[in-house]
């Protein structure tokens, strides 16, 4: 049984910090590429972060580089983003997911995520 489960998500003011952490179980988390998403009430989910199944080529959303930083310790079977500088529009549900297919590149796209963690909650106040 595929499992994620997300924690670090809290309350911060602006310009704060939060580490959310991602853990996975149930497949060979080494092997595939991963992603973190967001959700607001009312908007589509939006990917934030994309890191390759070897840990190279992050991605990120215009909205959080040169604030977020995605990682991941495979010998920990976790995923990790790193969220400086924060601004009351990162306000959202965060979601990790696992990528479709193992070796696959990452992508931007929701549809090509097959797992998803229950989500953490990220409130930032102004």
């Amino acid at each position: 049984q595929v499992q994620l489960v997300e924690s670090g998500g809290g309350l911060a003011q602006t310009g704060g910090s939060l580490r959310l952490s991602c853990a996975a179980s149930g497949r060979t988390f080494r092997a595939y590429a991963m992603g973190w998403f967001r959700q607001t009430p009312g908007k589509e989910r939006e990917v934030v972060a994309t890191i390759s199944w070897s840990g190279g080529t992050p991605y990120y959303t215009n909205s959080v580089k040169g604030r977020f930083t995605v990682s991941r310790d495979n010998a920990k079977n976790t995923l990790y983003l790193q969220m400086n500088s924060l601004k009351p529009e990162d306000t959202a549900v965060y979601y990790c997911a696992f990528r479709r297919g193992a070796y696959n590149s990452p992508t931007n796209r929701e549809n090509d995520y097959d797992y998803w963690g229950q989500g953490t909650q990220v409130t930032v106040s102004s």
